[in-house]
């Protein structure tokens, strides 16, 4: 979940391109319907809007409202994009662009009709996270009487709030067996990234840093990767080492 800030940036700049352009384009059509009553010409309705907002401002200069932007909603499917993977999942020590958190899930109901569910939930951090979109979108009919064992693969570990919501859900939900295998560790410097990642872990969510074979396992589990193995990056396994070595102490 790197670089949160990155996303809001984002939008901001681009609520302002969105604006500049509709100014360019009300002009426009401003400029058209007046040539269009020079010529003795019906105006448009598209003109008109256009001299009413002109109108509209004392002095004459062009007013437009900025457009507000819907934030990004959660993505939901079966398959990843193999070149999405290769980065976002990548367990380098230092994550910047990678603004976004994919969580790969497979969710064992035990005996029943529906058997394993899979998938996997990507966000841009805008709304809801991947972590809390999970229990809204991916197990809505929550049944007290069945016993869930979820596990997931996800690209980075959860911020402190995600955390916190997890606990929450554990210690609400004593039917809920939760795993978290994660690609890199969010801002885990930070102490209340530490105390979400030990609140979880004393509700009873295990833990780990992924392993290189586990990143073999969800390549092959969640991606498209039309049936081509996963060249591991060179330090992989170092990496995997590193982060798995502050989480323990973290744990400790």
């Amino acid at each position: 979940m790197a670089d949160k800030g990155n996303s809001l940036t984002r939008r901001k700049e681009r609520k302002e391109e969105v604006s500049a352009e509709l100014t360019k384009d009300v002009q426009k059509m401003k400029d058209e319907g007046e040539r269009a009553a020079d010529n003795g010409e019906v105006p448009s309705a598209e003109a008109a809007a256009s001299d009413a907002a002109v109108a509209s401002s004392q002095d004459g200069d062009l007013q437009v409202e900025p457009m507000e932007l819907p934030p990004f909603e959660i993505i939901q499917g079966d398959r990843i994009d193999p070149f999405a993977f290769k980065f976002q999942f990548k367990n380098v020590e230092y994550s910047s662009g990678r603004n976004k958190t994919f969580l790969c899930y497979l969710v064992d109901l035990g005996n029943t009709a529906d058997g394993l569910l899979k998938g996997y939930l990507e966000d841009e951090h805008m709304g809801s996270h991947a972590e809390e979109a999970f229990f809204i979108q991916c197990i809505p009919n929550y049944d007290p009487s069945l016993r869930y064992t979820i596990t997931w693969y996800v690209s980075s570990s959860p911020c402190s709030a995600c955390a916190a919501k997890i606990a929450e859900v554990l210690k609400a939900r004593k039917n809920i067996k939760l795993s978290i295998f994660a690609a890199r560790l969010f801002e885990w410097e930070e102490t209340e990234i530490q105390a979400g990642l030990k609140a979880m872990h004393d509700a009873g969510c295990k833990l780990r840093v992924m392993k290189p074979l586990d990143f073999s396992y969800t390549w092959d589990t969640f991606v498209e990767n039309e049936e081509e193995p996963l060249n591991l990056w060179e330090d992989c396994k170092e990496n995997y080492e590193y982060y798995q070595e502050k989480l323990a102490d973290i744990l400790q």
